[in-house]
């Protein structure tokens, strides 16, 4: 078990009881008590085992988990029953000669199997397998062999309806889906290493599987973000490039594009050239995204190429920008005093004052900063507006890591507030009284 130390005090935390465990407690404990109200007849053992698989962190995998128990369990139950119906046929010569027996078996288990792939349920095979055994190698010497099939069958349903009904058993809740809940994504739903933690990759999952109104906006392209959120059950559009562009991770699409002019695009490009620079200049055409860049000298720039390159949803082209081409943004690195120069001569064009020009320093490169210029409507805040007018929501909730500028404001290494905070506006109990319920609540 993983172990997690408070950098604040610098004790040792163990984690948290997950609800799958109270659910398989509560499971084992509903089957012994289905086992005592028959009197002690049948073998819980198979009722724990059933029950346990159903329980599972998704429901729809509950499920399907107890639609593969339950099918595998039929099957394996009739040839069962087929084989003791065999053997009480063939009297003794299956008892005189065990090598007989064997090749019945093994002929048995070839044919369930087939039947598996017949019926287009490869994935009950397994169980099939077990439960034919355990009538025919186990069992078969009974005083009444028959009796056991049924306890078997009988069994394992009782434990697949009691996972299964534990599984997606829950306080009763209200879904608010009048609500927008659009949250940023480094050092707010992922760490520094672009992880999420179980917890919140779990509940988040579920409640978008459940219908809640949740997106992300980040300043990543969708290339550089695709990877990070392709276990995250995303319906929604995705705003990215700092609200240049709303991007459909499904179909691949962007959606709306706030783009540089033509005109506003070659004054950039040329004055980076003056002054003997390059940049990273992101076009869009087609739904692909090309960035063009040109052979600079800065061993940061070959760096950045190879390492991004690799993404099958960027294509890096080594040339010039092409005549009339609309960037969606272009984007400097450099050693901070050079970009520090470079603002300033975007300052005395006017450029700062007619798009949206960003300067920050690099976290990957100590030393060097970026300048990243946008069209000047390209905002986060504009393109929510667009996304609630299409959704026809009225309502919403932002979640961030810079204080003032969201509803929720996520401390460093805080990865779990947002889930838990959007827990509590999507689906609060019922009897809660809502519009009390605290967007700014601390944890």
């Amino acid at each position: 078990m993983e172990q997690r130390v408070d950098k604040g005090s610098g004790k040792c935390c163990l984690p948290p009881v997950g609800l799958r465990i109270v659910k398989s407690m509560f499971a084992v404990f509903g089957c012994y008590i289905i086992h005592f109200i028959r009197g002690n007849d049948g073998i819980v053992f198979y009722s724990l085992l059933a029950a346990l698989w159903c329980i599972q962190v998704y429901v729809a995998d509950s499920k399907a988990n107890a639609r593969q128990r339950f099918i595998g369990t039929c099957v394996g139950a009739v040839y069962g029953l087929i084989y003791l119906l065999l053997r009480e046929r063939l009297g003794m010569t299956l008892s005189r000669y065990e090598m007989l027996d064997a090749m019945l078996l093994s002929l048995m288990i070839g044919i369930i199997l087939y039947t598996t792939v017949l019926m287009q349920k490869k994935k009950a095979s397994y169980f099939s397998c077990v439960v034919f055994f355990s009538i025919v190698v186990n069992h078969v010497a009974d005083a009444n062999p028959y009796l056991f099939v049924w306890n078997r069958f009988l069994d394992t349903v009782i434990g697949i309806v009691i996972g299964v009904w534990v599984n997606t058993l829950h306080l009763p809740r209200k879904k608010r889906r009048d609500i927008l809940f659009v949250s940023g994504l480094d050092d707010t739903l992922i760490n520094k290493k672009d992880l999420m933690s179980d917890y919140s990759r779990i509940e988040l999952n579920r409640m978008l599987d459940e219908g809640v109104n949740f997106t992300i906006s980040t300043v990543r392209t969708p290339g550089s973000m695709i990877d990070v959120v392709r276990n995250i059950h995303l319906k929604l559009p995705v705003i990215a490039m700092d609200g240049a562009v709303l991007y459909d991770i499904y179909e691949k699409t962007y959606l709306k594009i706030y783009i540089i002019s033509k005109e506003e695009s070659k004054k950039i490009y040329n004055l980076v050239q003056k002054e003997g620079l390059t940049c990273f200049t992101n076009v869009i055409k087609d739904d692909i995204l090309s960035i063009y860049y040109e052979k600079s000298g800065e061993q940061v720039h070959e760096q950045l190429v190879k390492q991004l390159r690799r993404s099958p949803y960027r294509n890096y082209i080594q040339a010039p920008l092409p005549e009339n081409e609309e960037a969606v943004y272009f984007m400097l690195l450099y050693p901070a005093e050079v970009i520090e120069r470079f603002y300033k001569k975007m300052e005395s064009e006017g450029i700062t004052k007619k798009l949206k020009v960003k300067k920050y320093p690099s976290d990957d490169y100590p030393g060097y900063s970026y300048i990243k210029i946008y069209n000047r409507n390209a905002k986060k805040e504009n393109m929510i507006e667009y996304l609630k007018s299409q959704l026809r929501i009225e309502k919403v909730v932002t979640f961030g890591s810079i204080p003032e500028h969201y509803d929720i404001v996520v401390n460093d290494g805080n990865m779990n507030k947002v889930v838990k905070c959007l827990k509590k506006g999507y689906e609060p109990v019922s009897f809660q009284i809502l519009n009390k319920w605290k967007y700014h609540e601390q944890q």
